[in-house]
């Protein structure tokens, strides 16, 4: 490892894995400032500008890994694949430490990851890689169109991903019916929730 990689860092913190196939699961996770695609919804906009947070050194980021006490480490952010993650994964790699991502695949990826959540945006396209490279796509659902677009999505992700919609926090009273409906005709699908919020969590 070395101090002279350091990295943006909006926040650290350990919980529970709150979306997806790892939900419940506890994690440390590294949310990485700087944004290139800007969701209306976003809530954590404070992420966006890495010029507002500070330069963390990936000794620092790997220690405080490792004195989570947990295995599973999540790089989010922000959009995360903005940075150069091979350094970062590699150092985690080296000290035991399973590694996720979670991005939107606007940029190229870096690092070697165990887990990748893609989460693309129609704020701007992703790159055409993560379709084949994602283990888990996860669509959230802002407006009922966004569920059509989830399924034309869909028929680009490689045959072993897992798929799932999960509605924008605040519309969830509307979004849930319409996602639900969708998943019981078309049961690729699962129903994604943010469990860490229904438990008032980080």
């Amino acid at each position: 490892m070395s101090s002279e990689v350091k990295y943006p860092l909006m926040e650290t913190f350990t919980s529970v894995q709150g979306e997806g196939v790892y939900s419940g699961v506890p994690s440390f996770f590294i949310r990485l400032a700087g944004c290139d695609v800007g969701c209306v919804w976003c809530d954590v906009k404070e992420s966006w500008d890495k010029e507002k947070h500070p330069l963390v050194s990936l000794d620092t980021l790997v220690e405080e890994a490792v004195g989570s006490g947990v295995k599973v480490v999540i790089v989010t952010g922000g959009e995360p694949t903005m940075h150069d993650l091979s350094p970062l994964t590699e150092a985690l790699r080296n000290v035991g430490m399973r590694i996720h991502l979670e991005t939107s695949g606007t940029q190229k990826l870096t690092g070697l990851f165990d887990w990748i959540t893609f989460s693309p945006k129609k704020f701007k396209a992703p790159l055409e890689e993560y379709f084949q490279l994602a283990n888990e796509l996860k669509v959230v659902i802002n407006h009922k169109s966004d569920i059509e677009w989830s399924h034309e999505l869909s028929a680009r992700m490689n045959e072993h991903a897992q798929w799932f919609m999960q509605p924008e926090w605040d519309k969830r009273e509307i979004m849930l019916p319409l996602i639900f409906e969708w998943v019981l005709k078309n049961p690729h699908w699962r129903v994604g929730l943010q469990i860490h919020k229904y438990i008032g969590v980080e």
